[in-house]
């Protein structure tokens, strides 16, 4: 069994507690299905991202797909649910007892991540976790700390990130390192237990989905990011590619419509 100092010295019931920790696994878990990639491309582009690319439903895919300022929807709206599931719970924690606070933030994270990949409301089929997962992370970097300042793990996270992402172009391996140091500086920072296994599932989870991205890294086939401008969709390029019908073809303004040469009899 976990023994958490924190939960200890909170010494709230644990009737209380059970309550306070379902609502706000519901609510983060809710606020977390709320994803910003398929709102965007389904009922505002009308072109589903998952149908698109990697059919993954993150950041990364609209943009190599949609790209364009949209992608700026996508990047604020996963970021604010993650601060906002983590606020909530920090709000409840805070009326329960303050030692509660960064436990809730853990619990809020790992439940908004859930529902980011896991989405009821869009078939279960949602991104890998990596913008809430590290707005989450940022959140908890401005608490207090334990062992060590708490500001570290969002520092090492993105970080390693953007060195790893911008030396290599695979935003997939940045994204492993993200999840793996949120594991190892969670425990180096708080040195709990209850505290590591959240994290564990946070970042444990970012890993499982990536790893089709790590065989294809291994094998030389990962694609690599790059900077473009305008909608790569599949479906607007089929449209655009399709042969107007010869019955539905018009001649220009003013043009003398083409002359067919007699029948023969």
């Amino acid at each position: 069994m976990l023994n958490s100092r924190m939960l200890e010295a909170a010494g709230v019931s644990p009737g209380w507690l059970a309550v306070a920790a379902v609502g706000v696994a519901v609510v983060a878990y809710f606020l977390g299905c709320f994803n910003g990639a398929v709102v965007v491309s389904r009922y505002i582009l009308r072109d589903d991202i998952r149908d698109h690319g990697s059919g993954n439903a993150g950041l990364t895919n609209f943009y190599r797909v949609f790209g364009g300022p949209l992608t700026a929807v996508v990047i604020l709206s996963d970021a604010v649910k993650a601060v906002l599931a983590v606020l909530f719970a920090m709000f409840i924690a805070g009326r329960l007892s303050p030692e509660l606070v960064t436990l809730a933030q853990y619990w809020a994270g790992t439940f908004c991540m859930l529902g980011h990949m896991y989405p009821c409301t869009f078939q279960f089929r949602g991104g890998k976790g990596v913008l809430s997962g590290s707005a989450v992370a940022v959140m908890i970097g401005i608490g207090g700390g334990g062992v060590l300042p708490s500001w570290t793990i969002p520092v090492v996270l993105w970080g390693g990130f953007l060195i790893l992402a911008a030396a290599t172009k695979y935003i997939s391996l940045g994204s492993c390192w993200g999840g793996a140091s949120f594991i190892v500086m969670s425990w180096l920072v708080y040195r709990d237990p209850l505290i590591l296994l959240l994290a564990a599932v946070m970042g444990g989870l970012l890993l499982w989905k990536h790893r089709g991205n790590m065989v294809r890294i291994m094998k030389g086939t990962e694609s690599k990011f790059a900077f473009h401008k305008g909608s790569q969709s599949r479906k607007g390029a089929a449209e655009a590619e399709k042969p107007v019908p010869e019955a539905e073809a018009q001649p220009a303004p003013g043009a003398e419509p083409e002359k067919k040469p007699p029948e023969e009899s």
